[in-house]
């Protein structure tokens, strides 16, 4: 691969930075006291034109050094077959590491999701930058001086889209769309082994937040709701008459509200610093009067892969519904009206 050299980016990058500290809303950045300085922007002998969410980008054809923005994006280059060089931690849910295992092994760590570290991504030369939703157009302009950077639109419901834009940006269609068959079948296969059980359960998905230090559920237009909803299972009636858009993808609980959670099953993703809400939660009068607590239907999840994911976190939900929902308490238990 030939390298060319850019003037020094010293005084763009440093400019960028303070602007970023104002405007970044998902992307903040560590700054070291001392002086930045900066490597060349590698450039590929051989690179492909493509649009995305932020522009047009000239990627390599077959990018060696790749740096994600966000642990999201992590998932889905891993999932397409790209090994990438470095990550951020998770800045809201548990690290993927949790379920990613040895396929994150020997990956650089550049800061936190909400502080990315911009001198250790310099230094560490990427040939591409990819994001699904960590980066603006202020943090794409300074991206792009570093590396080739492309942004690919993310909703919670619209994973697969998503998957699949990302394997055509990345020259990986065929690869996208193999996956989600696989996922599709083993989808197919769930709901088989339920019968028709599916249209009678009403499942609730809650996290309990590490940073708002509330509650939530998940609506229907979640990442895990789509899920359960593709499967053809329901939430309950209560919840459907909170959710006004598909813009509404959780509704913020208080202790008073807590009934909201009832149903069926409840799925509980308790982020790494909820854990003692979550036990005065329980510990609570009114947790004790939900149906769902008495009649043992509380499953704890892991928040790595139940609210935010994509193919790799659907087939580990898919897996967690094989278990939890094939459970043989819940084939006696009496299904909520």
């Amino acid at each position: 691969m030939k390298k060319g050299y850019f003037a020094a980016l010293r005084l763009c990058i440093l400019t960028a930075i303070s602007l970023l500290i104002v405007t970044a809303c998902h992307s903040g950045f560590h700054q070291n006291t001392r002086e930045i300085k900066t490597k060349p922007l590698a450039l590929a002998a051989e690179c492909r034109l493509v649009k995305h969410e932020l522009g047009e980008s000239c990627i390599p054809l077959q990018p060696k050094r790749v740096i994600v923005t966000e642990q999201l994006a992590l998932e889905v280059v891993l999932a397409l077959g790209i090994k990438p060089i470095a990550a951020p931690e998770s800045a809201f849910v548990a690290n993927k590491a949790n379920f990613l295992g040895n396929k994150i092994a020997g990956i650089t760590y550049i800061g936190n999701e909400n502080q990315l570290n911009i001198e250790a991504i310099v230094n560490l030369q990427p040939d591409l930058i990819v994001s699904l939703y960590g980066i603006n157009p202020e943090t794409y302009k300074l991206f792009s001086q570093i590396a080739p950077t492309v942004k690919v639109k993310y909703s919670q419901s619209g994973w697969k889209d998503s998957l699949q834009q990302m394997g055509d940006v990345l020259g990986k269609s065929d690869v996208a769309k193999e996956l989600l068959t696989q996922y599709q079948e083993k989808l197919t296969s769930l709901r088989s082994v339920l019968g028709n059980k599916v249209e009678k359960i009403k499942v609730s998905v809650s996290r309990f937040h590490g940073q708002v230090q509330l509650p939530e559920f998940r609506s229907q237009y979640s990442f895990p709701g789509s899920i359960l909803a593709e499967l053809g299972i329901s939430m309950p009636d209560n919840q459907k008459n909170l959710i006004k858009s598909p813009d509404d993808n959780l509704i913020i609980l208080s202790l008073e509200r807590i009934d909201l959670l009832d149903a069926d099953i409840l799925f509980i993703a308790v982020d790494p610093g909820a854990k003692n809400l979550f036990h005065k939660y329980q510990n609570s009068r009114l947790w004790q009067t939900l149906n769902v607590v008495k009649n043992q239907q509380v499953y704890s999840v892991d928040s790595s892969y139940w609210i935010f994911g994509s193919i790799l976190s659907a087939n580990v939900i898919i897996d967690d519904l094989f278990k939890y929902l094939l459970d043989q308490k819940m084939t006696n238990i009496n299904i909520i009206n």
